[in-house]
């Protein structure tokens, strides 16, 4: 299981606890039509319920699920049922954020927008203490030095006139600066990055590219409304999506090293003898796989390309070499 679906399954777990405890005895066919999972995944969920509750891990901490009847029992789970109360530090962060997401006007969708107000008004009335401390902090969400927030101006004027863009993007993985002309379709921030998705002409796909690796943006006089088939990832669980610019690598991991498979969008798998696994994947920045080989400790080496395999062998020299000293 990927890291983005293990999030989306505790997420959804969280959520079914308070709703199967206010509906003791529901048909299991109705609380996996409300969670839009199939019966058996609904199962699994129930089975992973089974083995999980507070501290201590004795019969008693555990929560309680029966469902043999076709009928789902839940019990002992009321410490993950109370409401969630916010101390003042994460009610100021969550203020100061939603205040942050409304002022982007990235939020464009009326309905979004109205759930974003919604959510202000009622975390303000209930930590209203908090109200004023966020009222003095100040976020800066500018893309960082060197002329990165005119280009920012720039993507955000391309969208709002519909117009073309030029870019001028580093490819990390050959080093080079590429051209291509983009239909711009948001700006986004996602994990602390900003980035610019648009539908790039040269790879004739939507692509998402970091501001901090534009070399050079310009407003074109074209028409920039993206064709029909430029569907917005706005949402997907996925961040990456493969192009012709990325590395192609290849790993071989022990059975310990599997989960790399599981936790990384890969292209391709093959099982070899002794439980070891093949695995293909394409990155845009290849400098973190040196590093994913050596978090395997040993249980993955890189069969191609082989000059990202010297990369490991020196980074594990100057590793050993900094424990004899």
């Amino acid at each position: 299981m990927s890291a983005v679906a293990a999030t989306a399954r505790l997420s959804r777990l969280l959520t079914m606890v308070p709703w199967l405890l206010n509906r003791p005895g529901v048909e299991l066919g109705e609380a996996a039509r409300h969670f839009k999972i199939t019966e058996p995944q609904l199962v699994r969920d129930l089975e992973l319920l089974f083995v999980c509750g507070t501290p201590g891990h004795m019969p008693d901490d555990l929560i309680s699920a029966e469902w043999d009847s076709g009928r789902i029992y839940l019990s002992n789970a009321d410490a993950i049922a109370r409401p969630l109360r916010l101390d003042p530090d994460e009610a100021i962060a969550l203020i100061a954020g939603l205040r942050t997401l409304a002022d982007l006007g990235d939020v464009n969708d009326l309905g979004d927008r109205r759930a974003v107000d919604s959510a202000l008004v009622k975390l303000s009335a209930a930590a209203q203490d908090a109200v004023s401390a966020a009222n003095r902090v100040d976020i800066d969400l500018t893309p960082g030095p060197g002329g990165a927030e005119a280009t920012l101006r720039t993507a955000r004027e391309a969208l709002r006139l519909h117009r073309r863009l030029r870019l001028h993007y580093l490819v990390p993985a050959r080093d080079e600066i590429t051209e291509r002309d983009v239909d711009p379709m948001q700006v986004t921030s996602i994990d602390g990055r900003w980035y610019l998705e648009a539908w790039c002409h040269r790879a004739e796909g939507v692509r998402l590219f970091r501001f901090d690796r534009v070399a050079g943006l310009r407003l074109l006089e074209e028409d920039g409304t993206p064709p029909p088939q430029a569907v917005s990832r706005a949402g997907d669980e996925q961040l990456f999506t493969p192009s012709e610019d990325d590395l192609v690598v290849t790993l071989e991991v022990e059975p310990r090293g599997r989960w790399v498979a599981e936790y990384y969008p890969v292209e391709q798998t093959e099982e070899l003898p002794g439980g070891r696994l093949r695995v293909v994947l394409r990155v845009a920045a290849p400098d973190w796989i040196p590093r994913l080989v050596l978090r395997l400790g040993g249980a993955g080496r890189i069969v191609s390309p082989p000059g990202l395999a010297d990369q490991v062998l020196t980074s594990a020299a100057a590793a050993l070499a900094g424990y004899e000293h």
